[in-house]
């Protein structure tokens, strides 16, 4: 399937790389079939990856796996918001966070409220909401991100 996005230009993506999320997503219920791309040009930038609405080529968000900022994050999920999804073990789980990145890069942070959960094995997915106070909306990473790129280089 080919899908003109406003960040990348024109890009194939096959359906099997297609990720569902049934319920759609927090505020875009509507948006419903998304495809999980990094910049190929830039190369892996840190882990920072887009997930690529395919309903509405405007609508990209940059995600993280947020134990590459948060490393003990293990937010606990009830096993029923998780049944939608499908079998799968922690294998199969894939965790992404959105990443907001303001004008004032210093500022950037990570919703760690809410993840995305997809299930590998079939690509479904769904936005979960984490109970308690334990994590933020809005978790500072800057100065994370910053050692994490210079312990790379």
């Amino acid at each position: 399937m080919e899908i003109n996005t406003r960040i990348f230009g024109k890009i194939n993506i096959s359906d099997d790389k297609l990720i569902h999320f049934p319920n759609g997503i927090i505020g875009f219920a509507d948006l419903k079939d998304f495809a999980l791309i990094h910049d190929e040009e830039k190369g892996d930038n840190g882990g920072i990856r887009w997930l690529q609405s395919v309903q509405e080529p405007a609508f990209a968000m940059p995600v993280v796996n947020p134990l590459s900022v948060c490393t003990d994050y293990n937010p606990e999920v009830e096993d029923e918001l998780l049944k939608p999804l499908g079998n799968m073990g922690a294998d199969d789980m894939l965790v992404l966070v959105t990443i907001t990145v303001p004008s004032d890069l210093t500022k950037m942070t990570v919703n760690l409220k809410a993840p995305f959960v997809i299930n590998a094995n079939n690509r479904n997915a769904a936005q979960i909401i984490v109970e308690g106070e334990q994590y933020q909306v809005k978790f500072p990473v800057y100065e994370i991100l910053q050692k994490t790129q210079k312990a790379g280089e």
